[in-house]
């Protein structure tokens, strides 16, 4: 792939490719502040993360874009595992933290970091590599909408009334 045209050598990266990451955040930050306290190991199948451990991995993400944005590689055999939050203020304060983060990260990252290769590794295993550039859509974005729709479900299913996201969800009807 080519790099990027002569006209948008005029607008942020940031701006030209990542236009739609504030309107996921804010909804990652609505659906984590209905985080219920007393649930923290919930979950509804043996398989399945607990609650806690879930809704914190999704504020924790952003983290990770900051990271892949700063750092040419992670070893997450390495990374320290955080308690989960019990409650949604600890929860909101620790995603706020680490949005913050990642919007710094990247209103500083220039074309020529976003096709810098970065790698994710399991100790000497790589899991994964590709341009930074590919992996702020792959590796952050989606992996926090996927597991924000998780979040979703669980709040279904414990009764927690969950945010629209996309238009209007059953518990916030249109004209609500």
């Amino acid at each position: 792939m080519s790099g990027p045209s002569a006209s948008d050598q005029t607008r942020s990266p940031a701006n030209l490719l990542y236009t739609d990451f504030e309107g996921e955040l804010a909804s990652t930050r609505r659906i984590l502040e209905r985080y219920p306290e007393g649930k923290v190991d919930w979950k509804p199948h043996d398989k399945s993360m607990a609650l806690g451990a879930l809704a914190t991995h999704i504020a924790e993400l952003p983290g990770l874009g900051a990271m892949l944005l700063e750092m040419d590689g992670v070893d997450i055999a390495a990374r320290e595992h955080k308690a989960p939050a019990s409650n949604s203020a600890e929860l909101v304060k620790l995603f706020d933290t680490t949005a913050a983060k990642l919007r710094a990260a990247v209103a500083n990252a220039t074309y020529a970091d976003l096709e810098k290769k970065w790698t994710l590794r399991f100790g000497d295993q790589v899991l994964l590599t590709g341009t930074r550039r590919e992996l702020m859509r792959g590796l952050l974005m989606n992996h926090i909408i996927h597991h924000r729709a998780q979040l979703g479900v669980y709040y279904r299913l414990l009764g927690i009334p969950v945010p629209g996201i996309y238009g209007p969800s059953a518990d916030e009807p249109p004209g609500a």
